[in-house]
Order: structure tokens, then C-alpha cells, then sequence
């Protein structure tokens, strides 16, 4: 199944429904999410409630002249304190829930890819999938840690703001709410607006960065080629258009900052205006107005807040849903409900029986076509011709990276596809045409098959795989980091490394996909001693480019277009006018005595 493309920013959902696999994840941490919770009502009603009421009795009581002013601002200091403290709790919890949902869904999302079978990643770009592993991840960290926490305070304050609001003045109250939406309507418009500009701000900038990368990149070619006034141009032409959408970004900002201003703060002043006049007449204390003041403003933010995080929700149900669909994705190749037994002890044989197979993403063309092979154990069978042959597509299936659409294929009688796939690929150990390194030790590289050998069995394969000497040079032998893809190392190093890793394994299967066709005289020679010493009591499957590395096998067989166009072994193939004949006539110069 294919996965919409990942390489831009997620769009935001229609729902919020997604998010209902966040809050899944975050029940299973019940106590941080009520302490989380506890102190967001704290902070909430503190805000929204004390303080107003605080202030109002510092107003009222203690500017009376009754001497007990420094009681009221005592107590308003406890409530700052509490705060101060409960708002520490809320954001410590918070930001503990966010990382820790975050590390969940990416254990869970890469659990479950590591299950899925190569197909899926033909049909899908890894790339793609580290995009949503990182970047939708981060926008989900963001929503647990910061906007559910800033959409449920404000609720809760913009809540009991305005129940307070009614409380206290509820003749003033009825203005602020007419008042309320001529105040955010205009803000929100304008912000949605300045939140497009500025995004298209940023994707101008973006654009002078790649020219210049490019540009830069490729100078001796912009020189060589007399380009140097055109590429002047052209830079010139994207830094214009930078500007002038950096231009409508800050008019759009001019203009809602003094809307902002004017709205604002002239709400405040009629407020003030009304309450003074009803001061005046004594219908309420000059605390009261004090405190309706600063309700009102917290009221507004609440609610002007509750605006913005809408947007955030929305994105962030959109990366949640991304993520669900990676958690949710179902390998094609799974572990039969009863897995049949292999036979113990293993004895090595593979067989292929009328195999037709087609990849997912060609399904109109035959990789291989009513293919038919029985390799015995302890033979050695060189699989040769011409690119797109289909000699890979057999590793493949033999593997159980994929199941045949016709035909059998089996492991020492049983097919695979009744068998458990770890248990087939427990008897068997891969050479690969480039030895493939993880970013690790020596020592995790080459027990990567055999996660338990002992310090004697990994120098006991090394030797045989003539890497003990360079190993043994490494600066920190064994636990040398062998950096990205074992850059530290040379080709055939690499490739030594590979080979041993596949005698630690010690499977009956051995399936050497032309370990040697990339590598110099002397590492080939290396190399090629290292294999002899692999294949010996092994069922090896050999594919080869070099005909040269396939004149002792017990048989060679020669694909052409998905089929067996010819087998036998090296002399009598040689003799024949046939496609093995015209491969070794390209590699010497007698095919007859190659």
C-alpha cells in the first residue's frame, strides 16, 4: 500500500479525531497526566479568579486607609507563589507527557515498519518515512507539550473569566461580550493572513538559499561557461521577489499592530470610562473596576488564544493520522497461524517448483517465469546472465522477502510460506555484492547475525575471513566505530567484514550475490580465499558477473528473461554456442579455457 507523499509539511486534518491516538498513548501515564491536569487547574483558576480578587481587595480594603494594606499584598504574594509553583508542575508534567508520548508512537510506528515486508518499501520512499518519523513527531511533541496544555487553560480561564465577569459587574460584563467580537474577529482575520505571508516570506528566502547552494556548487561550470552575469541576473530577480513579499508581510504586521492597539486598548478606555461612571454613582467600588479590567483582559487573551491553537490541533491530527497509518500497516508476509516446523537438524536442500513472480510495483512483468530448481545440500549452484535475468528476484524469494504468485518454494521439503519467516532466515547467511556496515563497532557488525558470539568465535571468524589483521590495527580493535556505512574502512575491508559476519552466522544456506565484482586484484584474491573457506559444508547459491568465480561450482545455471535458458557446468556450457558461451567469449579471450 502506498503512503501519500511525505517530502511537505503535513496539511492539516478536517477532524480532530486523529488526536484520539495521542490521548491513547498518553492514558497509560495516569498519574503525570492528573498531576499534569491538577496543576493546570490550579494555574487556571489562580489567573482567572485570585488575583482579580486580589487585586480588588487591595483597591477596596487596603488603600481604605485602615492600616492593613501590607495584609492583602501578603496574600496576594502566596497566590503569585502558588503559581509560580503550580505553573513549574503543570510544565514539567506537560513536557514530560509530550516527550514521552513522542518516544511511544516512534518505538510503535518503527516496530511495526521493521515488520513490513520489502514491498512496501519499493512502493514508499524511506526517505519519505524518515520525514514522518521526525517532522510529524515533533508537530505531535509540540501538540502534547504545549497546545492541548494552552488550549485547556484557556478554556478553563476564559471560562471562569467571564463567570466572574458576570459576577462582579454584570451591567459592565454585557458590554465586554458585545465588544469581545469586533475586537478578535479583525485580529484573527489579519493574523491568518499574516501567518500565509509569512510562510510565503520564508519559502522566498528558502528559494535564495537553494540558488545559492546550487550556484556555488557548481562554480567552475558557472565560470567555464560564461554564466557569472547571468547567474548575477537571476539572483537579483529571486532577491527582488523576497523583497517584495517581505513588503506585504510588513504592511499586513503595520496594520494589525495598530488595529491591535486601537481595538485594545480603546476597549479598555470605554470600559474604564463606563465603570468610572458607575463609580461615580456608587453602584460599584473603584476595586471592583480594577478587577473587571483585569479580568476582561484575561478573558480576552483566553479567548483570542483559543484562536490561534485551533490551527496547531488541526495540523497536529494531521501528522497523528500520518503516523496512525505507519503504526497500522500490515506486512504481506507474516507468520502462518500454525507455522509448520523446519526439520532439525538442518539439512540445506532449496527448492524452486513451477515459481512465476512479478514485483508489486511491475506487475505486468515477470521477473521470473514457471522457474524450476532443486539445489541439494552441501551443492554449490552459480546463478549467470545477462542484467534483469531475474538471478536476484531468486535470492529474494528465497529469503521469503516475497511469495510467489505461482509455484512453491522450499526449505528442506517445507514451503515458506507455511514456515515462520524468522525461522527460514535463521538457515540461511547473505554475502552481499557490497558489504553492507552498520554505523557501530567492529564488534556489532560482525556478531550482527549471531547477536551472542563469544570474543573467540568473532576472531576465529575474522581469520577465516582474512580481517583479523587490520581488525586487530584498529585503533580500539573490536570497538572501533567503523562510522557511516563503515566509511572508516576500504572496499574490500568491508567486504571481509561481510564474509565473516556470514561464517559467524553459521547457516546451512550461504547466498553470495557477487562478492567480489567491486574490488581490486588483491582484496579479490582476499576475498575470494575467505568464500572458499565459507562455502565448504555449506548449500551455497553463487550469483556472478565475473564468470571467473563460478568455474567450481557443481552447476551453473544461466537465466535469460526469468527463465533457465541453459545449466551444466563450466566446460560443458563453454562448448555449447549458447548465452554462457557469448558471456565468457566478452571476459576471455577462450571461453574454452577460462
Amino acid at each position: 500500500m502506498a503512503i501519500p507523499d511525505v517530502s511537505n509539511p503535513p496539511e492539516k486534518a478536517k477532524s480532530l479525531g486523529p488526536l484520539a491516538m495521542i490521548f491513547r498513548e498518553g492514558k497509560k501515564y495516569p498519574l503525570q497526566v492528573s498531576l499534569a491536569i491538577g496543576a493546570l487547574f490550579v494555574t487556571a483558576t489562580i489567573t482567572s479568579l485570585a488575583l482579580p480578587s486580589a487585586l480588588r481587595l487591595i483597591i477596596d480594603r487596603g488603600f481604605s486607609g485602615d492600616g492593613e494594606i501590607g495584609r492583602w499584598f501578603r496574600y496576594l504574594l502566596v497566590l503569585v507563589s502558588v503559581l509560580g509553583l503550580a505553573t513549574a508542575v503543570r510544565f514539567y508534567f506537560v513536557s514530560w507527557l509530550g516527550e514521552r508520548v513522542v518516544a511511544d508512537i516512534r518505538s510503535k510506528a518503527y516496530d511495526n515498519l521493521l515488520r513490513l515486508s520489502p514491498s512496501f518499501f519499493e512502493e514508499n520512499s524511506p526517505k519519505e518515512i524518515s520525514s514522518r518519523m521526525v517532522s510529524d513527531t515533533a508537530i505531535i511533541e509540540q501538540v502534547v507539550g504545549t497546545t492541548v496544555s494552552i488550549a485547556l487553560r484557556n478554556i478553563i480561564m476564559a471560562a471562569l473569566a467571564t463567570g466572574y465577569l458576570f459576577w462582579l459587574a454584570p451591567q459592565l460584563a454585557v458590554w465586554l461580550l458585545v465588544g469581545l467580537p469586533v475586537i478578535i474577529i479583525p485580529i484573527t482575520i489579519f493574523g491568518r493572513r499574516l501567518r500565509t505571508i509569512s510562510r510565503a516570506s520564508q519559502d522566498r528566502v528558502a528559494d535564495v538559499g537553494t540558488m545559492v547552494t546550487e550556484t556555488l556548487s557548481a562554480m567552475k561550470i558557472v565560470q567555464g561557461f560564461n554564466q557569472e552575469r547571468r547567474e548575477g541576473e537571476r539572483f537579483g530577480v529571486s532577491v527582488e521577489r523576497t523583497f517584495d513579499t517581505a513588503k506585504k508581510r510588513v504592511m499586513i504586521r503595520a496594520v494589525m499592530t495598530a488595529m491591535v492597539i486601537t481595538l485594545v486598548f480603546g476597549g479598555i478606555t470605554a470600559l474604564l470610562w463606563r465603570g468610572a461612571v458607575l463609580v461615580a454613582s456608587g453602584e460599584i467600588t473603584g476595586g471592583t473596576i480594577g478587577a473587571f479590567v483585569f479580568a476582561s483582559a484575561i478573558a480576552a487573551s483566553s479567548f483570542g488564544a483559543l484562536t490561534e491553537v485551533v490551527g496547531d490541533l488541526l495540523r497536529g491530527a494531521g501528522a497523528a493520522s500520518r503516523l496512525s497509518e505507519l503504526m497500522e500497516e500490515q506486512p504481506e508476509i507474516t507468520v502462518p497461524s500454525r507455522p509448520q516446523d523446519l526439520p532439525q537438524p538442518p539439512r540445506g536442500s532449496l527448492s524452486f517448483q513451477n515459481v512465476s513472480f512479478s514485483y508489486p510495483t511491475r506487475p505486468g512483468e515477470q521477473a521470473i517465469s514457471d522457474f524450476s530448481l532443486t539445489v541439494e545440500p552441501g551443492e554449490t549452484v552459480a546463478i549467470v546472465g545477462p542484467s534483469g535475468a531475474g538471478k536476484s528476484t531468486i535470492f529474494q524469494l528465497a529469503e521469503r522477502f516475497y511469495d510467489p504468485s505461482q509455484g512453491t518454494v522450499r526449505i528442506d521439503g517445507v514451503p515458506l510460506t507455511q514456515a515462520d519467516p524468522a525461522a527460514v532466515r535463521k538457515r540461511m547467511a547473505l554475502v552481499p555484492q557490497e558489504g553492507i556496515l552498520f554505523a557501530a563497532s567492529a564488534r556489532d557488525n560482525l556478531r550482527y547475525g549471531a547477536w551472542d558470539a563469544d570474543e573467540d568465535a568473532i576472531w576465529d571468524a575474522a581469520r577465516a575471513a582474512h580481517a583479523e589483521d587490520f581488525l586487530r590495527d584498529l585503533p580500539d580493535g573490536l570497538d572501533t566505530y567503523l562510522g557511516d556505512g563503515g566509511a572508516r574502512l576500504s572496499g574490500g575491508q568491508r567486504q571481509r567484514i561481510a564474509i565473516a559476519r556470514a561464517i559467524l552466522r553459521d547457516s546451512p544456506i550461504l547466498l553470495l550475490d557477487e562478492a567480489t565484482s567491486a574490488l581490486d586484484a588483491e582484496s579479490e584474491r582476499l576475498v575470494q580465499d575467505a568464500l572458499e573457506h565459507l562455502m565448504q559444508d555449506r548449500t551455497t547459491l553463487v550469483i556472478a558477473h565475473r564468470l571467473a568465480t563460478v568455474r567450481k561450482s557443481d552447476r551453473i545455471i544461466v537465466m535469460e528473461n526469468g527463465r533457465i535458458a541453459e545449466q551444466g557446468d563450466h566446460a560443458s556450457l563453454s562448448a555449447r554456442e549458447g548465452i554462457y558461451a557469448r558471456l565468457a567469449a566478452l571476459q576471455f579471450d577462450d571461453p574454452a579455457i577460462a
